[in-house]
């Protein structure tokens, strides 16, 4: 598969596949003696598995450790269960952060009948 084909098969931008070449997330193709790239199939396989990590929040460099432990014929389960129970753990931690704002806001707004940036007459 060429680049555009590529891209169009698996649901990115041709420029998402030259970009991922380009971070070595995906091996350069072989070339054909016009120069077009020529992409096997494992190429959308790999993809796929790329766009679902970054999907699930992971960072490129995270999603490229994983890479390095599955292209070694290796099952990458264990270090995707530690990276993702982290993601969670963030997750947690972020929606804990905006649960208190919301209530830090819900306080501001109970105890003013009119909030302070309301124009004197408006009050």
């Amino acid at each position: 598969m060429r680049v555009a084909e590529l891209a169009r098969h698996v649901g990115v931008a041709p420029d998402t596949v030259r970009y991922y070449e380009r971070a070595g997330l995906l091996a350069p193709p072989p070339r054909t003696s016009s120069g077009y790239r020529q992409y096997p199939e494992a190429a959308a396989e790999r993809i796929r598995f790329i766009r679902d990590c970054r999907r699930l929040g992971l960072t490129l460099r995270e999603i490229a450790s994983l890479l390095a432990v599955r292209d070694t014929g290796e099952c990458p389960c264990e270090p995707a269960s530690e990276l993702l129970h982290r993601h969670i753990a963030d997750i947690d931690a972020e929606m804990a952060r905006l649960a208190r704002l919301r209530s830090e806001l819900e306080e501001m707004v109970e105890s003013t009948d009119c909030p302070p940036w309301c124009p004197p007459e408006g009050r």
